[in-house]
């Protein structure tokens, strides 16, 4: 799937889309998503310590192999959108989204470079773009994506002002913070929480944009957001996959030789 087959999805809403968080770097990786019927992969430098380099890598990488790089960067910086781009992001994710106007700059960082400063500044006050300049920076960022997570009961307020921003293509739910902002921390079966979902997928869907949401939960629970209007589901991690796989088979392996349980584990893996 190329970025721009990608966007074209997100807004007709003809199907879901999947993908995962990729939190390993390892030149072997690659190899072995590749073979995972995804449709794109998830990156994070918000909670993951990930270097410029290896994020660029990982990002050409992926893009090479037809599976769409989507990186969320740590701030609401337009300068940190633009370096992820140039890196060989097919999109950018801008966390913890509250107000129109954090779209409006991202916008600026995503669909018009490499208009910068004063010029940038008019242009997005509303400042009409000179024809021939207009259509060179289209055709630059064509395919640069912007997604932005929604995932506070403030952002749930000023949706609709954020919905009517122009240059998103995808609100994608962040669940821990938003059950956190909720009062119903990690409850993901809360009527309040559901509710919330619903709204947010609804009204993405309801403007022409994507609607998703980044999960660990089983697979019978994933479904349900599909039926609330999501057409993106990042569904867990790499390492979340790793580390259920390694506990079930060594407990199986125990449970085979008679041997007594091992030490329980520290805590599940939360991203």
């Amino acid at each position: 799937m190329t970025p721009a087959e990608l966007k074209a999805v997100l807004h007709r809403g003809e199907r879901t889309v999947f993908g995962t968080l990729i939190v390993s770097p390892s030149p072997f990786w690659p190899k072995v998503v590749g073979n995972c019927g995804l449709d794109f992969v998830f990156i994070d430098t918000e909670h993951i310590a990930l270097n410029r380099e290896s994020v660029s890598w990982m990002c050409r990488t992926y893009q090479a192999m037809g599976l769409p790089p989507l990186v969320r960067i740590p701030t609401q910086d337009p300068n940190d959108a633009t370096v992820v781009l140039d890196d060989g992001a097919a999109g950018v994710i801008i966390p913890y989204v509250e107000k129109p106007e954090v779209v409006r700059r991202m916008r600026g960082a995503a669909k018009l470079r490499p208009l910068k400063g004063e010029h940038a500044h008019k242009t997005l006050a509303g400042k009409p773009l000179d024809p021939k300049l207009a259509r060179y920076i289209e055709d630059n960022t064509a395919d640069n994506l912007l997604f932005i997570n929604i995932e506070s009961v403030p952002a749930i307020d000023a949706l609709d002002q954020i919905l009517e921003e122009e240059g998103l293509d995808c609100v994608l739910i962040g669940p821990h913070d938003l059950s956190t902002s909720l009062g119903v921390p990690e409850q993901y079966d809360h009527p309040k929480f559901l509710k919330a979902c619903e709204i947010i997928l609804s009204k993405a869907r309801a403007a022409g944009i994507g609607a998703g949401i980044h999960h660990w939960l089983p697979p019978e629970k994933q479904i349900q957001f599909v039926q609330m209007g999501a057409n993106l589901l990042i569904h867990k991690a790499d390492v979340t996959f790793f580390q259920t796989g390694l506990q079930t088979e060594l407990a199986e392996i125990r449970s085979l030789l008679g041997q007594s349980k091992a030490l329980e584990s520290s805590g599940e893996v939360n991203l």
